[in-house]
């Protein structure tokens, strides 16, 4: 993963709601939630809900299908353990004393 769209997804879920539609979406696991029933569980105004709902799909951290007249969401698992698998790569290895830039 690129230091750049590890930014971007961080970013991403840097926003409180998000984060929380995200969360929740991890819970339900592969099959995801309708969009109402992520409305219904936060609490979060359908026009608001929709807006942060896009900027997830912008960083493909979700991806939504279409059922009928329902919309369904989940989470993009695999892009979440490359990030956290990015967060976590260099953990324990110490510290050069020279610079190296990204």
């Amino acid at each position: 993963m690129e230091l750049d769209y590890a930014a971007l997804c961080l970013e991403k879920l840097g926003n409180p709601t998000r984060l929380q539609v995200f969360r929740l979406l991890v819970r339900a696991g592969h099959e995801g939630l309708p969009v109402g029933e992520i409305q219904a569980q936060l609490g979060v105004p359908a026009s608001t809900l929709s807006h942060h709902l896009a900027q997830l799909m912008q960083a493909e951290l979700i991806a939504q299908q279409r059922e009928g007249r329902v919309l369904r969401c989940t989470a993009n698992f695999m892009l979440m353990e490359r990030l956290l698998g990015y967060l976590t790569e260099e953990c324990c290895r110490g510290i050069s004393t020279t610079r190296v830039a990204e």
